[in-house]
C-alpha cells in the first residue's frame, strides 16, 4: 500500500521519475524476519492518519569519511534484526476483518540503498541540498517497506559524504526514529561498542509525561500544603482552558494570514536547510537568564522570525502579532534516549512502544519589536512556564486516540488537517548525543532531521549533537526564496542575545 496514497496530492507525485540508482553491491541481499519476531499487529489509527496525510521523516547525516556501502548494508541488516517493524508493510486483506495491519515481508536491503548520479562540479553543497529537497516530490515504491538510505558520496563544506534517510512517519515518531539510528551507532571516542553518552541530568524534574507538583512533607506546615493543593487547582484550570482553546482551533480559530502562512493547504515541495549554532552559547543564555534550553530556543525562534517578518513585510506597526505553532511532545515516560535504546536491545524488546506516542501543544510565537533582545527570553519563559502547568499534551494525545479508535482514521486525519490549516508553524526540539558517534562504522559530523507532507510553509527543528545545535528548516521555496537569509537571522539573533547577556544585566519589563 502506497504510504502517501490517501493524500490529495499523491496522484500527482506518482508520475514523477525516481532518481537514478547505481548499485555498487550485488542486488540479491535479502533480509527475512526471524521466526521469533513479534506477531503481526493492526496498524494504529494514528499511523493510518499519518499514512493518509503522507508525512515522511527525512534525516540528513553528514559523515567524516567516504561511504563504504558494504559496511552500511551490514548495519542496516542488523537494524532490521532488532526492529522487525521496519521489515513490515501496511496491508488490508481478508485477515483482521479487512483492517489495515503490519505484515512482515522479505526485504531486499539493496532496494533501499540508493546511490544517485549528481552533477556536483560547481557547488557540492547545493547539489546535496537540491537532491534532499527532491525527496519531498518523489514517491515510495508501494510493494516494499517505506524507508530508504540515499548515499551522496562526495565532500561538502561540512562533511566528507552525506546520507539522507527517508522513512514514513507511520513507523514512528522522532523518539523511536532517533533510537533506531542510535542502535546503529557507537562512540567514536572510546573505540568500543558502547553507545554514545546522553546529556547529563542534574536531577529528574520530570518523571512522566507531565510536570507533577511535588507534595510537601508534613513538617512544611499548613501554608505549604495549601500551596500544593492550589497548584493542582491551577493545573486543572489551565488544562481546561488549553483543551477548549485546542478544540476551538480544530473547529474555527485560525491564525492571521502572514508571510509565513500559505493561502491554500495543498501540497508544496519542501527544501531542507540547516545551520549550526553553538550549544555553549545557548547554555550560557540559559544560565544567565535562569531559564531552560527550551526557553532560549523558543525565544530565539520568536526573535529571528520577528526580524525576518518586519524586514520582509515592511510593517512599521509596533503591535504584537501572534502566530501559533503545533508542538509535538513525546508522551512516553521521560527516560533518556539512551535508556530507550538499552531496552530495545535487551530481553524486554517486545515491551518497547514503537509508533507515534505524541501529544500536542499549541504554542504561541509573538512577532514583535524589542529594543532588548533578552525581552524575547523573558516572554518565552513566561509562556512555557504556563504550558508546564497544564495537562494539555496528555489530554490531546488521549482524546485523539479515543476519537480515532471510535470514529476511525478518517476523523483523525480531519483533525490533523484542521490543526495544520489553522496554525502557522510546526516546531520541535530533539536532544542528541554529547560525543561524536559512528553510524555503521562512519564517524558522524552532523545530524539534521526534518519532515515533509505537512502543509505548513515553515517547519522548525532543533537537534543537538556534541557542542553544536542544528537549526533545521523545512520551507516552501516559493514562499521563502531567501531561506538562507532566514537562517542568517537565527545566527544574528543569537549573537545579539549573547552580546546583551554579556553586558551587566538590566531587568526589562515584559510588554
Amino acid at each position: 500500500m502506497d504510504p502517501g496514497s490517501g493524500s490529495p496530492w499523491a496522484s500527482a507525485q506518482r508520475n514523477r521519475l525516481l532518481p537514478i540508482r547505481l548499485s555498487r553491491e550485488p542486488a540479491n541481499t535479502e533480509w527475512t524476519p526471524p521466526a521469533g519476531s513479534p506477531a503481526e499487529e493492526p496498524v494504529s489509527p494514528t499511523a493510518r492518519a499519518m499514512e493518509d496525510i503522507g508525512i515522511y521523516i527525512v534525516v540528513t547525516v553528514g559523515l567524516d569519511t567516504p561511504i563504504n556501502l558494504t559496511t552500511f548494508r551490514a548495519g542496516i541488516e542488523a537494524m532490521l534484526a532488532r526492529c522487525p517493524r521496519y521489515g513490515c508493510i501496511h496491508v488490508a486483506d481478508g485477515l483482521n476483518n479487512g483492517e489495515a495491519r503490519w505484515a512482515r515481508t522479505t526485504v531486499n536491503v539493496q532496494d533501499h540503498m540508493i546511490v544517485p548520479r549528481l552533477d556536483r562540479a560547481t557547488d557540492p553543497d547545493k547539489a546535496v541540498e537540491d537532491y534532499v529537497a527532491s525527496l519531498s516530490t518523489l514517491p515510495m515504491v508501494r510493494s516494499r517497506p517505506p524507508w530508504e538510505f540515499h548515499f551522496l558520496d562526495f565532500p561538502t563544506s561540512e562533511a566528507a559524504s552525506t546520507v539522507a534517510i527517508r522513512v514514513h512517519h507511520a513507523y514512528g515518531d522522532g523518539m523511536s526514529t532517533m533510537a533506531l539510528l542510535m542502535m546503529s551507532t557507537r562512540s567514536a571516542i572510546t573505540d568500543t561498542k558502547s553507545h554514545p553518552a546522553a546529556p547529563p541530568h542534574r536531577r529528574p524534574t520530570r518523571t512522566s509525561a507531565i510536570y507533577a507538583p511535588q507534595r510537601p512533607p508534613l513538617s512544611a506546615g499548613a501554608l505549604a500544603f495549601v500551596a500544593w493543593v492550589w497548584s493542582y487547582l491551577v493545573l486543572a484550570w489551565n488544562t481546561a482552558a488549553d483543551i477548549a482553546y485546542f478544540a476551538a482551533t480544530i473547529m474555527f480559530l485560525s491564525d492571521p494570514r502572514t508571510l509565513f502562512k500559505h493561502a491554500d493547504d495543498g501540497f508544496h515541495a519542501k527544501r531542507f536547510v540547516h545551520r549550526s549554532l553553538s550549544l555553549d552559547d545557548v547554555k550560557f543564555l540559559k544560565n544567565s537568564m535562569n531559564c531552560t534550553v527550551n526557553d532560549v530556543l523558543v525565544a530565539l525562534t520568536s526573535a529571528a522570525l520577528s526580524r525576518y517578518y518586519f524586514r520582509k513585510s515592511g510593517d512599521t506597526n509596533t503591535r504584537k502579532i501572534c502566530v501559533r505553532s503545533l508542538l509535538p511532545v513525546n508522551t512516553r515516560p521521560a527516560t533518556s534516549l539512551q535508556t530507550y535504546v538499552n531496552v530495545i536491545e535487551s530481553d524486554k524488546r517486545n515491551e518497547v512502544t514503537w509508533g507515534n506516542k505524541l501529544g500536542y501543544i499549541i504554542l504561541p510565537f509573538y512577532l514583535a519589536r524589542h529594543d532588548d533582545p533578552l525581552a524575547y527570553i523573558h516572554k518565552a519563559k513566561k509562556v512555557l512556564d504556563r504550558k508546564k502547568r497544564s495537562l494539555e499534551v496528555i489530554f490531546t494525545y488521549k482524546i485523539a486516540e479515543i476519537f480515532m479508535n471510535v470514529f476511525g482514521a478518517k476523523v483523525g486525519t480531519s483533525i490533523f488537517r484542521c490543526l495544520f490549516a489553522r496554525t502557522t508553524i510546526v516546531f520541535s526540539n530533539m536532544v542528541g548525543p554529547t560525543e561524536q558517534v559512528e553510524l555503521c562504522g562512519h564517524p558522524v559530523a552532523f545530524i539534521a532531521p526534518s519532515v515533509y507532507g505537512i502543509p505548513e510553509a515553515l517547519i522548525i527543528h532543533y537537534q543537538s549533537y556534541r557542542s553544536t545545535i542544528k537549526i533545521i528548516l523545512s520551507v516552501d521555496e516559493d514562499m521563502f526564496p531567501d531561506y538562507h537569509q532566514l537562517l542568517d537571522d537565527f545566527d544574528e539573533t543569537l549573537a545579539a542575545m549573547m552580546n546583551a547577556a554579556s553586558r551587566p544585566l538590566t531587568l526589562t519589563k515584559d510588554d
